[in-house]
């Protein structure tokens, strides 16, 4: 990454996609800056967010840091919120609610892949309305697992999430798309052959 700017930028846009609160190790990482290079830029981030008539700002805790919407516009987001929760769910809240079903528990980046799109608002949504939920991963404690809520299998009258309607068949169905995009990733990505 070559300026100061650019960095800048890319820490933005890192901690507006990926949602949940990020180490500066992590960040220094996934961004492939300096050791201790992180914390440098996410003051100017801060101070930027400060200084501009900006609805966002810069949560840290515990070493952790998240990009937020600022106080001073909780009513104005409390009544988003709500009208949201109100409605009748969207076609992208269904769509994320059914690969969850299938396949939950799972993570948000391998939602993200399947649907081919940022999830974080859909899956917020769906954790407010209470039908799905989420755990730590036990195998990486840094990233969440998202699973149907029991209230949503209780409000199917289901017992348990493997009496869906043709639940092996759908879930062996999404898995194979799943294989065909990474085949299609990996063929992409593979140099053509030279004649």
């Amino acid at each position: 990454m070559s300026s100061e700017a650019n960095k800048i930028a890319a820490l933005e846009a890192l901690l507006f996609v990926h949602g949940e609160p990020l180490t500066g190790d992590k960040i220094e990482k996934i961004l492939e800056l300096k050791p201790g290079e992180a914390e440098g830029l996410l003051n100017e981030l801060a101070e930027k967010f400060r200084s501009d008539e900006r609805g966002l700002y810069i949560v840290s805790s515990s070493g952790k840091f998240q990009l937020s919407t600022k106080p001073a516009f909780s009513s104005i987001l409390e009544k988003f919120v709500k009208d949201e929760l109100s409605g009748d769910l969207t076609l992208a809240s269904l769509e994320a609610l059914a690969i969850i079903a299938y396949l939950g528990p799972i993570s948000r980046s391998r939602l993200e892949y399947l649907r081919g799109v940022n999830s974080v608002f859909t899956l917020r949504s769906l954790l407010l309305r209470g039908l799905i939920e989420r755990e730590l991963d036990p195998k990486r404690l840094s990233t969440f697992l998202y699973k149907p809520s029991v209230q949503l299998v209780r409000h199917l009258g289901l017992s348990k999430t493997e009496d869906l309607p043709d639940y092996e068949k759908l879930r062996a169905a999404i898995q194979d798309i799943e294989s065909s995009k990474d085949q299609e990733s990996i063929n992409q990505s593979k140099p053509s052959s030279e004649n």
